[in-house]
């Protein structure tokens, strides 16, 4: 595939979208953890600046729509204040999914709970890695394979006593200890930024995650 050839419009709190109701805001939520003190400001931000209604995406961020005109800079006020705008350089980037249920029943074989944390924190912390795609997805798998269906481009799941890497939906064939995990996903992060040319995926590039696994 051809390299994008116009800006990544991926909205967030800060960017929105100019949809045909009125601007659309998107909230991501690291591995889909919302307490409901800040659900509850999510709600009156919609009902009080947009059309009252919440709505979950396929990576489990929330999509408030239908903001008034002018609105936009109070919302964002409104989710910064809640703890829901962590940075303004990386809003955008942090796409981090995560398996629902993950140290909440028998299904676990790894509790990843723990890990969306540290990999928000270690993705935020980065200066040169606000420039990642809107689209580019982190996914952590607790072996039940939940998440790996969404084809993340980066990813880990659990294979035994360790992890497997995967770029692209594609196992590298990389297995990584407990503590190394978020440090390899962020290396991968920018190994993708410095061989990207234009792609937003790294399934967009042939050879990319092949090259990216060999950086590792």
């Amino acid at each position: 595939m051809t390299p994008r050839d116009r800006p990544d419009a991926c909205p967030g709190a800060l960017q929105v979208h100019a949809a045909a109701d009125g601007s659309l805001a998107r909230i991501r939520l690291p591995g889909g953890q919302l307490s409901g003190v800040r659900l509850a400001a999510l709600g009156s931000a919609a009902a009080e600046l947009g059309a009252g209604l919440l709505e979950l995406t396929s990576r489990a961020n929330i999509q408030v729509r239908a903001l008034r005109s002018g609105s936009e800079p109070e919302f964002a006020a409104r989710m910064a204040a809640a703890g829901l705008l962590p940075s303004a350089t990386h809003e955008r980037v942090r796409n981090i999914v995560a398996s629902p249920l993950s140290g909440l029943d028998a299904g676990s074989a790894l509790d990843v709970r723990p890990l969306v944390s540290a990999l928000d924190a270690a993705l935020c912390s980065r200066p040169e890695l606000a420039e990642l795609p809107g689209r580019f997805l982190f996914a952590l798998d607790d072996g039940r394979g939940d998440v790996l269906a969404l084809g993340p481009d980066v990813a880990i799941a659990p294979d035994g006593p360790l992890l497997a890497l995967l770029l692209a939906g594609a196992d590298t064939g990389l297995r990584l200890s407990g503590d190394s995990v978020v440090q390899v996903m962020i290396s991968a992060a920018t190994a993708f930024l410095a061989g990207r040319d234009g792609a937003w995926r790294i399934a967009e590039r042939p050879g990319l995650a092949a090259a990216i696994t060999e950086r590792l």
